[in-house]
């Protein structure tokens, strides 16, 4: 967690406003960049929503739990169980057997046993036993003066369905939540991921669209982030203070993504404390820092583009709005003025599905595509440059 959240305060009323929801009728998308805060901006709601009154469960989704329905169910009750553990269903008195008899009392709980034992003897398909597992624990949760329970799942877009395979776990989610908010079931969603999650969702089921609120957290304005940068060191214990050029170069270097700030002010800030120490003013080592951020941020996810897919990747790289949106066409054209091969557009189109698997880059709902990591045309150009 940052020392200090800048700029997300237009995202914690939007949070705080679906936390008065009486009856669900949206749930919550947080989608973006890597690098832009997503899971440090759902850790901050947590207890937001603890103190409204709600119940909070989740975790990251990982591919293996979007396998198959069961598996997908199998998150949802270890995750439930948590939070209904302590939720006593019944009571009994049993005698113990040994040389000298005794009664006690034995609670039964919502624990995960008795949440699985409840699923298993449910009758129907996955979906119906879990739609009934999350009634039996609204109903075992009244009287306890809760608002509600919110599901909280980071890593999203990991989330599919498998129509080869008949399995159906993406579909599944959103076909249970969508059944037990509508019988005032006030257990609500908030799904994080990267920009492919909220086309997946609207894919996978129609009605999506209208289900969610979707947020999108883009990189911080000038003023946020130097606010992101001199906060956390305004304590007057803090024996670091950085000079307007210093704040102005890590403003530049970072794009005013909240990882790269984070980065780049953990190393400056060692850098500084060093020179310090022997008395030698400091300055920023920029070159020296984004070297580190090309090996530890960029280098693992360029290692999973082919050397064609590569060359694709760097005619994007200079386009003009190669940060921002870009169309095939655009780049069918642009490898006809930079390479000797130039790219069709079928194989563009191919391509890019590809390197939208690899998690480079992503299509968005309109047929444009963008970079799914941040300043990767930056960093694509310095490989090249390195190379030349």
């Amino acid at each position: 967690m940052p020392p200090y959240l800048a700029g997300r305060e237009k995202e914690n009323h939007e949070f705080q406003r679906l936390l008065t929801q009486d009856t669900i009728l949206e749930n919550m998308v947080l989608t973006g960049l890597r690098g832009v805060g997503k899971t440090v901006l759902l850790d901050t709601f947590k207890p937001l929503a603890i103190k409204k009154g709600w119940l909070w469960v989740g975790t990251d989704l990982s591919e293996s739990t979007s396998l198959s329905e069961e598996n997908i169910a199998i998150r949802l009750l270890t995750d439930l169980s948590v939070v209904t553990s302590s939720i006593v269903i019944g009571k009994e008195v049993v005698s113990s057997i040994g040389y000298i008899p005794q009664k006690k009392e034995v609670r039964h709980t919502l624990n995960y046993e008795t949440l699985v034992r409840i699923f298993e003897q449910t009758a129907g398909l996955v979906a119906d036993k879990i739609k009934n597992v999350l009634e039996v624990v609204w109903r075992c949760m009244a009287g306890q003066n809760r608002r509600g329970l919110i599901f909280a799942y980071d890593e999203a877009q990991n989330l599919a369905d498998h129509s080869a395979k008949e399995q159906y776990p993406l579909s599944l989610l959103l076909d249970v939540f969508q059944s037990i908010q509508k019988k005032d079931i006030p257990f609500m969603l908030v799904l994080t991921g990267l920009p492919t999650l909220f086309p997946k969702l609207v894919e996978a089921r129609t009605f999506a669209e209208r289900m969610f609120r979707v947020v999108f957290l883009d990189r911080l304005n000038e003023a946020d982030s130097r606010d992101a940068i001199l906060k956390p060191i305004e304590s007057t214990n803090c024996p670091v203070r950085f000079h307007d050029n210093s704040v102005n170069t890590i403003c530049r270097v970072s794009g005013g993504y909240p990882y790269f700030i984070q980065f780049i002010c953990r190393e400056v800030y060692d850098v500084f404390i060093q020179k310090f120490g022997v008395g030698e003013e400091p300055s920023v080592p920029v070159d020296e820092i984004v070297r580190k951020l090309d090996s530890d941020f960029f280098a693992g996810r360029w290692a999973r583009a082919t050397d064609r897919q590569r060359e694709l990747l760097g005619v994007i790289a200079t386009l003009e709005n190669c940060d921002s949106e870009f169309m095939v066409q655009e780049v069918v054209e642009r490898s006809k003025q930079k390479l000797e091969k130039p790219f069709s557009s079928s194989h563009v189109n191919q391509m890019l599905a590809s390197l939208s698997e690899a998690g480079l880059v992503y299509k968005n709902r309109y047929g444009k595509y963008s970079f799914a990591v941040p300043l990767l045309g930056q960093f694509i150009f310095r490989q090249s440059r390195r190379i030349g």
